[in-house]
């Protein structure tokens, strides 16, 4: 028999080649194939996890913060009324028009209020979105811009919007409340108060654009918050009024000789207490990420320890302060908010006690507006009550 012939290396190596190459070529095409895969299904989860155009817009605006303009806006109108039916023909001021009044001048402030806080949420999500503040760390609720379901130029043009409809709801009532002798027939407070309401809306995140201003950033949004969401949104109403039936004296003799008006600056404090605990416990739970941004909210400025021992005072002296009112007032009925108190108790476990913290506090955020927004509607009720 004939040896078996023993191939050369050359035709070893060509039958090789060519059993791999077929291969080669199949991996690279089912690794190409599992890219795309993978870009397609990534497509896909990030056209799923987009809300509706309306959805996202709702998002960004938040309207669930309105609660804090609308509440103290309830209050002052409830004051207003029960101002007006214990007023007696001869004390009455100016020409009697009557509750139908009041609740017009309360839709028109309150929309201004709700206006200027849409305005202000609107530009936030802007603004801390080109500061750096919101970026892929941020524990709290989504942001538009930041998810980029819309771009800087959208939410800043919807601040815009906003803020302009604000003006002409202000200028109007600014108009309703001045006299002959004012600032070309618009109440000169009533004008201050648009103009800077306006301003720090836009200030209080500031804008990159207009140099380093912050309110918020700079620490002193707690103080914005007292005296915008609980001053001047409660006392807005009652001024209001005053001045449209011929009252004409300035809100420093208002306060100090005004029925109304003094006990609607009573009733503003404790509302000016848990609009800015809300704040708060908003400050409290970004500390870690406004650090990395610069933003030198109280809670990064002073400590967790402060920003927890604050919140609880906010709260709890928002209570005492309901004796002070009922005392001013002779009428019980306006201690009703204490009935919110046992809402409280969680609310004050979880953040003053240090119960939680980071994303944990995002239901506390809306726990303490809904807090305000109970104790606000207590309030109303008693006054109501009281004018019976």
């Amino acid at each position: 028999h004939d040896p078996m012939p023993i191939p050369s290396s050359h035709q070893v190596l060509i039958p090789s080649l060519t059993q791999i190459q077929p291969r080669r070529r199949l991996s690279n095409m089912a690794e190409m194939h599992g890219r795309q895969q993978n870009d397609r299904e990534r497509d896909d989860d990030t056209a799923l996890e987009r809300p509706s155009n309306a959805k996202v817009w709702i998002l960004a605006s938040r309207p669930h913060t309105l609660t804090a303009s609308i509440a103290p806006v309830l209050v002052g109108a409830a004051l207003t009324s029960y101002h007006h039916s214990k007023a007696t023909p001869s004390a009455a001021i100016g020409d009697g028009r009557g509750n139908s009044n009041i609740a017009a001048l309360s839709v028109a402030w309150g929309a201004f209020a709700c206006l200027i806080q849409l305005g202000t949420n609107l530009h936030n999500d802007y603004a801390d979105f080109v500061k750096g503040a919101d970026d892929e760390n941020r524990v709290g609720q989504a942001r538009a811009t930041q998810k980029g379901w819309l771009t800087p130029r959208q939410t800043a043009g919807g601040a815009t919007l906003c803020l302009a409809l604000a003006t002409v709801i202000g200028l109007y009532l600014a108009h309703i409340a001045g006299t002959g002798s004012d600032f070309y027939g618009f109440d000169g407070t009533s004008l201050f108060i648009v103009a800077s309401s306006v301003f720090n809306a836009v200030a209080y995140t500031g804008d990159p654009r207009f140099g380093s201003i912050s309110i918020g950033y700079s620490g002193l949004g707690d103080i914005f918050v007292f005296l915008y969401f609980g001053l001047v949104a409660t006392l807005g109403v009652p001024y209001l009024y005053l001045r449209s039936h011929g009252n004409s004296e300035s809100p420093l003799l208002l306060l100090l000789g005004n029925h109304l008006f003094r006990r609607a600056f009573h009733a503003a404090i404790p509302i000016g207490n848990l609009a800015t605990a809300i704040i708060v416990v908003n400050n409290l739970r970004d500390r870690k990420t406004d650090v990395l941004a610069q933003k030198r909210t109280t809670a990064v400025r002073f400590g967790e320890t402060f920003a927890r021992s604050e919140y609880a005072l906010l709260v709890l002296s928002s209570y005492a302060f309901l004796f002070v009112l009922a005392k001013s007032t002779y009428e019980d009925a306006w201690i009703l908010p204490l009935l919110s108190l046992p809402a409280a108790m969680p609310q004050l476990e979880a953040v003053a006690l240090g119960g939680k913290d980071g994303a944990a506090l995002n239901d506390h955020v809306g726990g303490t507006a809904r807090l305000q927004l109970l104790f606000c509607l207590l309030l109303v009720l008693g006054v109501n009550l009281s004018a019976e």
